[in-house]
């Protein structure tokens, strides 16, 4: 279902697909690549009744990059998790992003804070954004590439952890370093934050100090429920390139 790539070929082969045009319907790929100084272990969790891909997760270590195909009609989401430790039966624990212990999540989501990103290909075009919603854990970026449309960037300008709210803050182990930021709903429960009750629709449930913040950080991306509907990207015939610390 995948592949090792080493990042020289992944950005020959985005110039060569870049350049190439062609009348051959041509399968959707998301290429993943971690441009982070540490490991990540990506999970993918697909929509409900959409096929498992790469068993839901694997260990994808810097500067290297994993070239996914995506079936027509997909649609789910993909996170990173960090600070990850399994024994040889694929069982243990990630510092963010969780999956119920696994190192094959196999269909099962990650424990927030996760950065997410999502995406539904369609027939006629594709929806893909970068999701603060659930809170924040690494940056992520999508760009897509030979596609039409509008087909823009979403994710990541800046790392979200070093301006997190104190009290967003999820702490390392050892609590000296901030390893992710918990959304202000999560935090606090309140229906202003979560878009619930008398703030439930979009007229009423407004951006606050703490969604700005994850705004300035990640501006392409969703800061809170009702964030403008801009934050979701379009793209027609596209392949992807999903990229962990786009800013490093």
């Amino acid at each position: 279902m995948g592949e090792i790539l080493r990042p020289f070929f992944i950005l020959a082969s985005l110039a060569i697909l870049a350049s190439h045009i062609s009348v051959e319907v041509t399968a959707t790929t998301m290429t993943m690549y971690n441009r982070c100084s540490h490991p990540v272990w990506p999970g993918i969790q697909p929509s409900a009744g959409k096929p498992i891909l790469a068993r839901g997760g694997f260990k994808l270590l810097p500067n290297k990059a994993y070239k996914l195909s995506l079936p027509a009609g997909w649609s789910g989401r993909v996170w990173g998790r960090h600070g990850c430790s399994f024994d040889a039966s694929g069982h243990g624990r990630c510092a963010t992003g969780d999956c119920g212990g696994a190192l094959f999540c196999n269909g099962i989501g990650g424990t927030p804070p996760a950065t997410l990103a999502e995406i539904t290909l369609g027939s006629d075009q594709d929806f893909y954004d970068v999701s603060l919603v659930d809170g924040y854990n690494l940056a992520i970026s999508i760009t897509p590439f030979r596609g039409k449309g509008k087909c823009s960037y979403a994710g990541c300008v800046s790392d979200l952890n070093t301006m997190c709210p104190v009290g967003l803050q999820v702490k390392s182990h050892d609590k000296r370093q901030v390893v992710a930021c918990k959304s202000a709903c999560a935090a606090f429960n309140s229906p202003r934050y979560c878009c619930t009750g008398t703030f439930g629709n979009p007229q009423s449930c407004k951006p606050t100090a703490y969604s700005r913040i994850f705004k300035t950080a990640c501006p392409k991306a969703y800061s809170y429920a009702y964030d403008d509907p801009t934050s979701i990207a379009t793209c027609t015939g596209s392949s992807y390139l999903l990229t962990f610390c786009p800013h490093h």
